[in-house]
């Protein structure tokens, strides 16, 4: 029976990208995963656009992914902002702050065959195609119970990270639950070619039907994500693409020319899913397993890549003085670490939503003149510009 310091559920892109993080600090790890390599590249998931803040990008840099990625990146170098049929609006340039951009654009699939390719290179162990079956939590270990294509087996481990999305498994094994917020909205996502270059600018357009996200990609592409009420998105999904298209350009206007929609559209539900606990005995949660968010923002895997990094330095101070990588202790100051970032982030989107509801007009003035304040008060543009980066304050500092 194999036995490791951390066995991570999960090979995505947070389970990829703290497998990593661990390999550096001589941790026995290994990585479940339920996809072969040739299943996880073919998944239609892999064609999400991320939108990657300053932040996460050093991230990266520090796990020596970015050099990988970085040809496949758009760099964001303006926010758009604005309320379509109402005068609010604001525009920021990283410029104008002192960066050169906010943050890079990149399609999730080159991501993922980075992070895959580098755990390949370190010779981190991926038990895959797998599935966990079973935990049995022990005062010293955690014994797991897999299956590899029809064939049982059994490995322990001080520490269980569950990076299993949105459905953990594992976060259902331990008992831990959700608490969960339907908006009763769908986003439909997809590729858009545009007529004119888009410069790099990223907008964000709040309309009487729900936010329009267009985030810049290479070759005068951009990735859409368009927000609807559940009912409309479902109808307009069924639409032929021409109609979707006559509808998109009269929602986001001629900022960009005459829009085309690429390829096959997506539509999925959106709620607001956070765990009611990070951890249970030597088990931890990071990533989906821990929160799903609207999109509206953009932060959902930003904030999930800081669960990563704080986690993978609380287990690198704890093996620098010989102790536990499971022990409650550590679990517990990863949980205290995360909570001021997520409640932060989580409310700084949720509140979004809250005030571009489509069914509360009476909000509109309020929001135009917010708007306008962003525009013209330089501080309140620069807060808003560091949650935007991934910078409104330094929480990886535990």
């Amino acid at each position: 029976m194999k036995h490791f310091d951390v066995l991570i559920v999960g090979g995505g892109l947070a389970g990829g990208s703290l497998a990593l993080a661990l390999e550096a600090m001589g941790l026995n790890t290994a990585v479940v995963e339920t996809l072969s390599p040739r299943e996880r590249i073919q998944s239609p998931a892999g064609d999400r656009a991320l939108a990657l803040a300053r932040g996460s990008i050093q991230i990266f840099r520090q796990l020596a992914v970015w050099p990988r990625v970085d040809e496949h990146a758009t760099p964001i170098t303006s926010i758009h902002v604005s309320d379509r049929g109402h005068f609010g609006k604001t525009r920021l340039d990283a410029e104008e702050l002192g960066v050169g951009s906010f943050g890079q654009v990149v399609v999730a699939r080159f991501l993922e065959t980075a992070l895959a390719e580098l755990c390949q290179e370190k010779a981190i162990e991926l038990l895959c195609p797998a599935r966990v079956t079973g935990l049995d939590i022990q005062a010293k270990w955690v014994r797991i119970t897999l299956d590899q294509q029809g064939s049982v087996d059994q490995c322990t481990a001080r520490l269980v990270v569950a990076a299993d999305g949105g459905n953990s498994q594992v976060r259902q094994w331990v008992g831990i639950g959700q608490t969960v917020h339907d908006y009763h909205q769908s986003a439909l996502v997809g590729t858009i070619k545009t007529e004119l270059p888009h410069q790099g600018v990223a907008f964000e357009r709040f309309t009487p039907s729900g936010p329009l996200a267009m985030l810049p990609l290479q070759r005068s592409r951009c990735a859409m994500i368009w927000t609807r009420d559940e009912n409309d998105g479902h109808r307009l999904r069924a639409l032929s693409k021409s109609v979707i298209e006559h509808r998109l350009q009269e929602t986001f206007g001629w900022r960009l020319g005459h829009l085309l929609v690429e390829g096959n559209l997506k539509s999925f539900p959106l709620w607001l899913i956070r765990a009611q606990r990070l951890f249970a005995e030597r088990v931890a949660l990071v990533g989906n397993a821990a929160h799903q968010l609207h999109p509206v923002a953009g932060q959902g895997f930003n904030l999930g890549l800081r669960d990563v990094i704080v986690l993978a330095r609380l287990l690198e101070k704890q093996m620098e003085q010989g102790g536990d990588p499971g022990a409650f202790s550590v679990l517990e100051k990863y949980a205290k670490a995360r909570a001021p970032d997520h409640n932060r982030i989580i409310g700084f989107s949720d509140g979004l939503i809250e005030l571009f509801v489509p069914s509360r007009p009476p909000l509109a003035m309020a929001r135009n003149l917010g708007l306008m304040a962003l525009d013209h008060l330089p501080p309140v543009k620069r807060w808003f510009a560091r949650h935007a980066m991934g910078m409104a304050e330094d929480s990886l500092k535990h």
